[in-house]
């Protein structure tokens, strides 16, 4: 007979928490657990990432909810004794607000997680993803369950057109729609695909779902089988998501053993099965008819359309392709109505975004929020602010894809076309924050760089325009620009995007041209400066030591490994230029704070 349970230990298995040493922290919890006999009544429980990745490993402690943070091996013997022993939390180890430096005990009153709205992330950090059983007493596959005993296939298809949700790999196009023509599309067989090729630079939405919730995707991918007339899918997923392939292979284990998968699905006779694919990492994979080719065991290459994958697409079939986050929400969509998520969002961008928030700002990590909330909320009201009161300067949204907007687009609704009218996109949910010693020509040069070697090279507007742009980009930042340099970034833009093959080449300019209408200025300075104004660009950077602050105690001079540093002891110092090689070893060393940029 079961014991009651009285508490319960949830340790954050995500790639982050792995690589930080929650295999240790559980294996800590094991062996104290045993030590005080509290094994029957204290359950341990390894779940998906928590989306605060800053601040792992995370452990959660309920009934009372206590939000532990980077948590070390050395800390469970306190957190058995004092909490679970004693009944008292332990604060030291709680996690502290950045903006106010309280510390708060329940994690959902933590600003990170108050604003959001988890929907695609429901069941992250709440169950263990490798137990079936956890989802389903979630409510998990009931919307399966419902579709196929209560709903015809245009019913299924229909809610979801109804739902208004909009594909949430990038384009934003109908999800609906795209289902609807592959319904419509006559053939005697058809496939459902799951992109899970995840190559955004900083994005990791799609990872964590898979390692959190993968019965949600599976259900999905069901789901859709039956409402378009497909009884095959396919996980394409990048095999850099080790814990992501595991889990997923278990569910599908889990899911065909409980009948969910395979044949007479709800005792109907729907069939369904899916299958994984492992992609090795090429970014072109991420755009649809390039992962159709590598499935199809070819090198990885777009293809032009029409016609589309919804009439011709895996093995000249039929096929559905919908990324990760979008299968997530359909469950929900099914089981609670259209009605139920059209209440989400704007008039035009219904449900919520997971997004992926890095760079220069104090909670980095997995957010998800309601379409239409603004920039300022994300960065400061769940981001918790620019570190050390640095001024906010741009937002990169939509990858490389995407485009950066300045302090004036603060107040801006995060929805498909308020982004696309700003001038960036929604994109996968990439959202990099930066400070104002982010230099804008060097950004756009590290995402044409990218793009630049992720090209697969099929079309020469990608292959050799990116190559062109990123030499002139690579030239202004080395203190070599010249007149004109401006005007030839903007005319290739413009040609790739009209003339490149795939949506990938087609928005590969689109950091270069935000960074031009935004921050000119900047391009500017470089070309006519020469000077790089955030200090950034080594080769247009010169250090020099401020007379007034210099004491003369010689750190710097010791520093410095060419000899560019002048003067005797207690004597105002000098930098020469040409032997400098702006390592910053000086102005690490300087007490006085005397040598700038």
């Amino acid at each position: 007979m079961m014991k009651f349970q009285r508490a319960h230990i949830l340790i954050c298995g995500g790639t982050g928490c792995a690589s930080s040493g929650c295999k240790e922290i559980e294996t800590a919890f094991k062996e104290q657990l045993t030590k005080y006999e509290l094994k029957d009544e204290i359950s341990l429980i390894k779940t998906g990432c928590f989306g605060f990745c800053e601040i792992g490993p995370i452990v959660v402690v309920y009934p009372e909810g206590a939000f532990y943070c980077q948590i070390e091996a050395d800390d469970v013997s306190k957190i058995v004794e004092e909490h679970l022993l004693k009944g008292r939390v332990v604060k030291d180890l709680l996690f502290t607000e950045p903006t106010t430096k309280e510390k708060v005990v329940e994690y959902k009153e933590i600003g990170f997680y108050k604003y959001q709205e988890r929907i695609a992330l429901r069941n992250c950090g709440n169950i263990n993803p490798e137990d079936i059983e956890e989802y389903i007493a979630a409510d998990g596959y009931q919307a399966l369950g419902k579709a196929v005993t209560e709903f015809t296939p245009q019913k299924v298809i229909d809610i979801v057109k109804d739902s208004e949700i909009r594909g949430r790999g990038g384009g934003g196009f109908p999800t609906g729609l795209k289902w609807q023509f592959t319904a419509d599309s006559a053939s005697e067989k058809k496939h459902i695909i799951c992109n899970a090729d995840e190559g955004d630079p900083g994005a990791f939405m799609d990872r964590s779902i898979l390692e959190g919730d993968p019965h949600s995707v599976l259900e999905a991918m069901a789901i859709a089988g039956y409402g378009v007339g497909a009884n095959q899918g396919y996980i394409y997923v990048r095999a850099e998501y080790p814990i992501a392939v595991q889990r997923l292979r278990i569910a599908i284990s889990q899911a065909r053993e409980y009948g969910l998968l395979g044949e007479n699905i709800f005792g109907s006779d729907f069939n369904f099965d899916i299958e994984l694919r492992l992609g090795a990492g090429a970014f072109v994979c991420g755009e649809e008819t390039a992962l159709i080719t590598s499935i199809e065991g070819n090198r990885g290459e777009p293809r032009p359309r029409p016609p589309y994958p919804a009439s011709k697409g895996l093995w000249g079939q039929p096929t559905l392709i919908n990324n990760v986050e979008t299968y997530a929400n359909i469950p929900l969509i099914i089981s609670k109505g259209a009605d139920w998520f059209k209440d989400l969002g704007t008039e035009n961008s219904k449900g919520t975004k997971v997004f992926a928030l890095a760079g220069d700002i104090n909670n980095t990590g997995l957010v998800e929020v309601q379409m239409g909330t603004t920039l300022r909320e994300v960065i400061y009201d769940i981001g918790g602010g620019i570190p050390d009161g640095k001024a906010f300067k741009a937002a990169q949204s939509g990858g490389p894809s995407g485009g950066c907007l300045p302090e004036e687009y603060l107040d801006i609704q995060i929805d498909y076309d308020t982004l696309m009218d700003a001038g960036s996109m929604m994109g996968s949910g990439g959202l990099i924050i930066m400070d104002e010693e982010t230099c804008m020509v060097d950004i756009a040069r590290f995402y044409l760089d990218f793009t630049k070697e992720e090209s697969c090279g099929k079309c020469v507007p990608c292959r050799e325009g990116t190559t062109r742009m990123l030499e002139i980009l690579e030239r202004i930042t080395e203190g070599n620009g010249t007149p004109g340099d401006i005007e030839k970034l903007e005319t290739l833009s413009e040609m790739i995007k009209d003339t490149a093959l795939c949506g990938l080449g087609q928005t590969a300019p689109n950091p270069v041209l935000s960074t031009l209408e935004h921050f000119r200025a900047e391009y500017e300075a470089h070309i006519y400066g020469p000077e790089c104004p955030a200090g950034t660009c080594t080769a247009l950077v010169k250090y020099k030591i401020e007379a007034d602050l210099c004491k003369g105690c010689g750190l710097c001079k010791q520093a410095c490994s060419v000899g560019a540093i002048k003067g005797d002891k207690k004597e105002v110092h000098t930098i020469e230029q040409d032997p400098c090689i702006k390592c910053g070893a000086c102005i690490e060393k300087c007490p006085f704070n005397a040598i700038r940029t």
